[in-house]
């Protein structure tokens, strides 16, 4: 089991910053992949960015640039810096960890955090 709680989300102008923040119940060199996807009302869940195995990182075309993904494994915990922020960023941002768990991959998500541009 992996246990996952985001946290750093909320409103913010176009152009502005947020940093989402989702520690992990388990240390972070025993999860396969462990990112970021989001959902906007009527979208389907899209990636965002990731940490794949060997700690390469994937981002989604839209925040190239402009996204970062990061994290302390002292701490368990992944990062998500948003730059330049954009109203189509606004989605739900859920924190994905893909593990191996009694001998079987899982899929583990956090509750969600809500992101909002808007002026």
């Amino acid at each position: 089991q992996v246990q996952l709680v985001e946290s750093g989300g909320g409103l913010v102008q176009p152009g502005g910053s947020l940093r989402l923040s989702c520690p992990a119940s388990r240390s972070l060199f025993s999860i396969n992949r462990m990112g970021w996807f989001r959902q906007a009302p009527g979208n389907q869940p899209e990636l965002v960015a990731q940490f794949t195995s060997g700690s390469m990182t994937n981002y989604a075309d839209s925040v190239q640039c402009r996204f970062s993904i990061s994290r302390d494994n002292a701490k368990n915990t992944v990062y998500l810096q948003m730059n330049n922020l954009k109203p189509e960023d606004t989605a739900v941002y859920y924190c994905n960890a893909y593990a191996l768990d009694g001998g079987v991959f899982n899929n583990y998500w956090g509750q969600g955090t809500q992101v909002t541009v808007s002026s």
